[in-house]
């Protein structure tokens, strides 16, 4: 951890609330895409981060620095939108196209675009598919590139539990993907 956000957590366990919005404003824009991958909904992972948010104001003593100050925030909005998840029912929403830097010749092709969009598309209908903890460990690692260690200690399991489950979600989410082109 940083001294810069030692001084702030200090700062903000004697009271100056502008130092926790200082953090907010760090870690908030990864925060929400790590969720709103999870949740396929903008709207819902607004709300979602914001409440990992208060939840980490709320238990900042606990906090004790043996981990990232990003890892526990991040546990905390991960284990939000699980909760989330488990608590609403699925909603289709749009989803967004990413904006990954692609070779210049691919990209001047017309129909590039439209391609990428489908398939990003079938990406994340496949993902909202499988269960919370699938597709958690997905986003974390595919998606957002952490190692085990991270992981584990992002969603509170051994690293024996997050290779599991990422083998199994791979599977699983392979699966899905393959009966859905077969159907097509």
């Amino acid at each position: 951890m940083s001294g810069d956000e030692q001084r702030l957590i200090a700062e903000c366990l004697k009271g100056r609330t502008a130092a926790f919005g200082d953090l907010v404003g760090r870690y908030q824009d990864r925060l929400f895409n790590t969720v709103f991958r999870f949740l396929d909904s903008p709207e819902d992972a607004q709300d979602v981060v914001q409440e990992a948010f208060l939840n980490a104001y709320q238990n900042l003593r606990s906090f004790k620095g043996d981990s990232l100050f990003y890892t526990w925030l991040y546990r905390i909005a991960i284990n939000t939108a699980i909760s989330w998840k488990r608590k609403h029912r699925p909603r289709l929403h749009p989803t967004t196209v990413g904006q990954d830097v692609v070779d210049a010749a691919e990209s001047n092709r017309p129909e590039h675009a439209l391609e990428r969009a489908e398939e990003e598309t079938r990406i994340q209908q496949a993902l909202s598919q499988l269960s919370a903890e699938h597709r958690a460990v997905l986003i974390l690692k595919d998606i957002e590139g952490q190692r085990y260690e991270e992981m584990a200690e992002a969603l509170g399991v051994p690293v024996g539990t997050i290779r599991s489950r990422l083998h199994r979600a791979r599977l699983e989410l392979r699966e899905i993907l393959v009966r859905e082109k077969e159907n097509s």
